[in-house]
């Protein structure tokens, strides 16, 4: 029979505690923890093993398991298994959206399953799908900042958001403010460092600083710094090894990446990468080493079951063929048979195929003359941070030995690039600037892209020398090109560049 004592704590703790049935709505199990762990890890497999133990109503696994759905797909790129699990996002919104509506979680996490699936929707051309699944966590991410303001896993992902809202450029501003979406850069920075003293979500969120650094902002040689202790501190990471690689890669210090992808963990316990055969085959291909990277692009699309980066690994291998020596003529035949795949297969969703489509559709109408390959090659070396091969590609040659205007200006481009990488500024910038007006005269016009990207490293070097007029003149030259294939890219890096001047 309950005590009158017994009775007593009941009544106090069903009036203290009215929801106590939502008590183990969210909650890290040690299971939970180390499925987490497992999965930022790449260890995915055995992440699943220990989610299928968990309490399938437990808001925490509802999230681990999106988790490593998302990682599944956006590693493999296989539409078959997208298309099969499509339907797992509403079910597992709708699963969250049942638990306690006053846990600081149930926001967070049903903001991360959209975001997950926005990241999976661009990957398989989706994009507008995408954008309102990142427009509805936006709106939880925001109302559960004003609910539980020093709740400091709701920065992770609204900090990152914040700068991406920050770095719209401002003829798409409008857009955004209209669907209810504003932040700037100072803010979700200050929000991802924030994050970062979050003792379960800190890592994740030190990496996302750095890739928001590297893809957005400007990163630094103490970015780069972090970065390497951050992957030397977790040497069983395989997801820090791979991101490590490609932010070092963007940099042009493909050195670093090699040596990231060299000591990355690999085995059955991890998940899959094809796209790192892609990524090696990059590398070699920067470093001349034709027949490596061959190896590398073949292992890539005989492993991949997705259509993004395949036109860009036709492109490649037709690269390999192209500037290989071979007296024979059978590079060149090879080299063709690989571009003329270029425009059959695969999909223009990312930048790098979109740059294979453009190149092979110019080539099948003009071809290229013989100085485009020292053009080629000297653009492949400077953009892997090898400057001093780079500059010999090009030692024999000046301005007036190229014969169009494109070709002018990309001569221009590449100088001034493998000079900024080698931090001669003063050296870069007369290049830099007569490829910004070749790009804006007559014919150049087709090739704005030198014109755009020219100017935002001319944006660059001023800001650097604390010039903030010619910077931000530059920043916004940049902006006015209004149609190149890397446009995307080029307009977020000028506007976050302008916010922070």
């Amino acid at each position: 029979m309950l005590s009158v004592k017994g009775f007593c704590v009941l009544v106090v703790g069903f009036f203290l505690f009215p929801f106590g049935v939502y008590a183990q709505d969210f909650v890290w199990t040690p299971g939970l923890e180390r499925a987490y762990e497992d999965l930022q890890k790449l260890k995915v497999q055995s992440a699943r093993q220990a989610l299928v133990k968990e309490s399938s109503r437990n808001g925490v696994r509802i999230f681990l398991d999106d988790y490593a759905d998302m990682l599944t797909l956006v590693t493999s790129d296989d539409e078959q298994v997208f298309a099969d699990r499509s339907d797992r996002e509403d079910e597992r919104i709708d699963a969250l959206k049942t638990l306690d509506d006053k846990s600081p979680w149930q926001r967070v996490l049903q903001a991360e399953v959209r975001l997950h699936w926005a990241f999976a929707k661009l990957k398989f051309g989706k994009e507008v799908s995408a954008s309102w699944d990142v427009i509805r966590a936006y709106k939880l991410l925001t109302t559960n900042q004003k609910k539980f303001p020093d709740f400091l896993p709701t920065y992770k992902s609204l900090g990152t958001l914040h700068i991406m809202v920050g770095s719209v450029p401002d003829n798409y501003s409008w857009v955004a403010s209209l669907l209810g979406l504003r932040g700037t850069i100072q803010q979700g920075q200050q929000e991802l460092q924030r994050a970062q003293q979050d003792a379960r979500f800190g890592l994740e969120t030190q990496l996302i600083d750095l890739m928001v650094r590297a893809y957005v902002l400007k990163f630094s040689d103490a970015d780069g710094r972090a970065l390497q202790r951050l992957v030397k501190d977790n040497p069983d990471n395989g997801l820090l090894h791979f991101f490590g690689a490609t932010i070092e890669q963007k940099n042009g210090h493909s050195e670093q990446a090699l040596s990231f992808l060299a000591k990355r963990p690999t085995g059955p316990a991890y998940l899959a990468m094809p796209i790192v055969d892609n990524i090696l085959g990059d590398i070699y291909l920067q470093k001349g080493q034709y027949g490596n990277a061959s190896s590398h692009f073949q292992q890539f699309l005989n492993a991949y079951k997705g259509r993004n980066f395949v036109k860009d690994s036709y492109y490649k291998l037709f690269l390999c063929h192209w500037l290989g020596n071979d007296r024979s003529g059978q590079n060149e035949d090879k080299a063709k048979a690989f571009l003329q795949k270029v425009t059959t297969v695969g999909r223009t969703t990312v930048e790098a195929d979109k740059a294979a489509q453009k190149f092979a559709e110019a080539y099948s109408k003009q071809g290229a003359s013989p100085n485009q390959k020292a053009l080629m090659r000297a653009r492949l070396a400077s953009d892997g941070g090898f400057t001093d091969s780079a500059l010999a590609y090009l030692r024999t040659y000046n301005e007036a030995k190229f014969a169009s205007l494109a070709e002018k200006a990309e001569y221009n481009y590449r100088m001034g690039r493998i000079y900024q990488r080698r931090n001669d500024a003063d050296a870069a910038v007369p290049y830099l600037t007569r490829s910004l007006m070749l790009s804006e005269s007559g014919e150049g016009r087709q090739q704005l892209s030198f014109g755009a990207t020219a100017a935002l490293q001319l944006g660059y070097i001023y800001q650097q020398k604390n010039d903030r007029s010619r910077a931000r003149s530059f920043f916004q030259k940049a902006l006015s090109f209004k149609h190149h294939e890397y446009k995307n890219s080029v307009d977020n890096k000028a506007k976050a560049a302008l916010s922070q001047l």
